[in-house]
């Protein structure tokens, strides 16, 4: 897909004398600068960003040449985030410095790109113990400086597949909850059990003391780890963290492959990679969001939430609920329709969600999801019969049957159905039967 969506920069990015310069893109004034300073434990930290810029540069699954695409940054308050994903989409990589991290005012907020290229990564390379590192973040310098000369950087298109991503990651991610956690001797030890080579085998994990064991089986309790080569990007970290926490939904005997988050804990910064249930599977395409966007109230109830939104660290969802005058439901359901344009993110650690400045389209979702904008065309056609337990689909010269299972879901005769057992979200057909049955309820209601 070719789609992008563009930031505006009065600048480049830069590292100079005086440290590293990011350019911002929104916040409450056009460009501001929302963070001056130093990070406290600037090895750690220029290994993290060193890290997210891998992650960014890397196709795991298929590898080829590396991508090019630029991590993303916000800071909020106490806090800057950097983001990005695998050229793949399968892996979701995340630096926190958190205020132990910073030393520094973070005067505004804000979200913009950091340009990691070849004489920024040997320049953070660089960085070692005693070395300071200087983040400014706004709008003054133009280049990238290093000993070896300047860079000028260009504006960053931001990849649909990228807003996509953001938007499946925080849904699934809102599932997970704590299974392990381990000293970060024995998670060295764990981590140089695995594959250092691209593989695509899905294991699993279950703690064992103080250590983590891998079974060939899903079990209670167990972690799903899809592609184990693609935690290599924690592997520099280990030597500054305290410990390794594991995170993941509830699995049973023969449950399907699942993502998972492995997150890395120095005290002043968390570095976590997230990854999709299989290793040919980017985040773009799990569908985790589409539940939560077919109802029709959703645009309008992510208008009503973007304007209450905070830049405090954690989105506090029963607060927003109260405000709004809706719903804790309505305001997930807003939550994942503004994390389409990457406004909202998920933080396991914290068990909260976030906020991030993009551009928001309320039109996205639709443009962005062929299986929502399938189920529309659906229902303005009149295809859909429902008889209270079961609903009759006509496509073209096809006829399709979705019933309702007990947990609240639906079950499709169509071959997406047959081919992924709503693993990678509902088929149109039954986002148009689940979408058809919410209206019929709310008008008797």
């Amino acid at each position: 897909m070719n789609a992008v969506q563009t930031y505006r920069y009065l600048g480049s990015s830069a590292l100079g004398q005086d440290g590293l310069a990011l350019q911002t893109s929104g916040g409450p004034a056009p460009n501001p600068r929302f963070f001056t300073g130093f990070l406290t434990t600037p090895h750690a930290a220029a290994v993290g960003l060193l890290a997210v810029a891998e992650v960014a540069r890397t196709r795991y699954h298929r590898p080829v040449s590396p991508a090019s695409l630029d991590p993303v940054v916000t800071g909020s308050r106490d806090r800057l985030r950097f983001e990005s994903f695998s050229g793949c989409c399968g892996v979701y990589a995340r630096l926190d410095a958190l205020p132990d991290g910073l030393d520094g005012d973070v005067v505004e907020h804000g979200t913009t790109n950091v340009d990691v290229n070849n004489p920024l990564r040997e320049a953070l390379a660089r960085v070692g113990g005693l070395d300071p590192l200087h983040l400014s973040v706004g709008p003054e310098d133009l280049t990238v400086s290093t000993m070896d000369g300047a860079v000028v950087e260009k504006k960053v298109p931001l990849p649909v597949r990228w807003l996509r991503g953001f938007a499946e990651v925080q849904v699934l991610a809102a599932r997970f909850e704590p299974r392990a956690e381990v000293p970060a001797a024995e998670a060295a030890a764990f981590l140089r059990r695995l594959p250092t080579t691209a593989d695509r085998s899905v294991l699993w994990v279950v703690p064992a003391g103080r250590s983590l064991r891998l079974t060939s089986r899903p079990v209670p309790g167990a972690v799903c780890l899809a592609g184990a080569s693609r935690l290599a990007a924690l592997r520099p970290m280990l030597r500054f963290a305290r410990t390794l926490r594991v995170y993941g939904p509830t699995v049973a005997a023969g449950s399907a492959p699942v993502p998972s988050t492995w997150e890395l804990d120095t005290g002043a910064l968390r570095l976590s990679l997230t990854l999709s249930p299989e290793p040919y599977r980017g985040f773009s395409g799990e569908g985790a969001a589409l539940t939560a966007l077919a109802g029709d109230e959703v645009v309008d109830d992510a208008d009503l939430v973007a304007a209450l939104l905070s830049w405090d660290p954690a989105i506090d969802v029963d607060r927003l609920a109260a405000e709004a005058g809706i719903d804790a439901a309505r305001v997930r359901g807003a939550l994942a329709q503004l994390g389409t344009a990457g406004r909202v993110g998920y933080d396991v650690s914290e068990a909260a969600y976030f906020h991030r400045v993009m551009p928001y389209d309320a039109g996205r979702a639709e443009r962005d999801n062929p299986r929502l904008v399938g189920a529309r065309a659906l229902l303005d056609a009149g295809a859909v019969e429902w008889d209270g337990t079961s609903a009759t689909i006509r496509s073209g010269d096809q006829v399709y049957r979705v019933r309702r299972l007990p947990d609240g879901g639906f079950t499709c005769t169509c071959p997406w159905w047959a081919k992924h057992r709503g693993q990678r979200g509902p088929c149109r057909h039954a986002l148009a039967t689940r979408m058809l049955t919410t209206d019929q309820v709310e008008e008797r209601a």
